[in-house]
């Protein structure tokens, strides 16, 4: 199932994803985050949030397993807009947030980062969007969020061909704010957001409320077809042998149906 351990330091929140091996974001553990969020919130305490993994992972993506459960393409599509409302809650949440990602930070994992406002990476860490090697597609918002950080041209590359770029790339691309060595991690992301917890409470909390206001109306009505195709998705012969070929860890037969 996974859990979140959180902390207080300093006027930072830290949240530490722990759900071994790959740190995979099950509904669960998304429903916890959201109710850390809340508590966050009503505390008032803290100035910043650090969301990070434990183990080898910041996250390598949605609980596959998981959909497997799913029945209708009502199900999935539910599933798309409840973790998009999460994510779109952490992007327009008057404190920053910032993703310190190691290791994998793939699928939703990667949607999760992108929601929040400040991503600090590994030299070696891995970021994509791979879900169209399970022939499914992204559905937390990860069509819509990747093509505003690499352009068009690289998130069509890296959606298409499922597969993930480095950490120095994703530095190179803008996706990502600052590239740390592995050991470096934790201290980099605490020293950022110790630097912005230093500022004044209400400056930040106007610039937070600010700077999201520059995204169109597009993105809202992208979002929504993306649930939208993404509960279509998962009802073809594809979709359900791909995400099968991932759990039994082989190549998939895909019959383009």
């Amino acid at each position: 199932m996974g859990t979140l351990a959180y902390e207080l330091k300093n006027k930072v929140a830290y949240l530490t994803i722990q759900s071994p091996p790959a740190n995979a974001l099950s509904s669960r553990l998304l429903d916890v985050l959201s109710e850390q969020l809340d508590t966050i919130e009503q505390d008032g305490d803290a100035k910043v949030i650090v969301i990070k993994g434990e183990g080898k992972f910041f996250s390598a993506g949605a609980d596959i397993k998981e959909f497997t459960s799913f029945q209708n393409a009502s199900d999935y599509e539910s599933l798309s807009r409840k973790v998009q409302q999460l994510f779109d809650r952490i992007e327009h949440l008057s404190i920053p947030v910032i993703a310190a990602i190691h290791g994998a930070s793939l699928g939703g994992g990667l949607e999760l980062a992108m929601a929040c406002h400040i991503r600090i990476v590994t030299e070696n860490a891995k970021m994509g969007l791979p879900e169209a090697t399970l022939g499914i597609i992204p559905g937390f918002a990860g069509t819509q969020r990747l093509p505003q950080y690499v352009g068009t041209a690289k998130a069509y590359e890296m959606m298409l061909t499922g597969e993930p770029i480095s950490g120095k790339e994703a530095h190179a691309l803008g996706l990502v704010n600052k590239l740390v060595s592995e050991d470096m991690l934790l201290a980099e992301a605490t020293k950022l957001a110790e630097k912005i917890a230093a500022k004044s409470q209400p400056s930040i909390q106007r610039i937070m409320r600010l700077i999201p206001l520059a995204k169109t109306e597009q993105f809202s009505k992208g979002v929504q077809l993306e649930a939208e195709a993404f509960g279509e998705i998962f009802g073809s012969e594809d979709a359900r042998e791909g995400v099968q070929a991932f759990l039994e860890k082989r190549e998939p037969n895909f019959k383009d149906k």
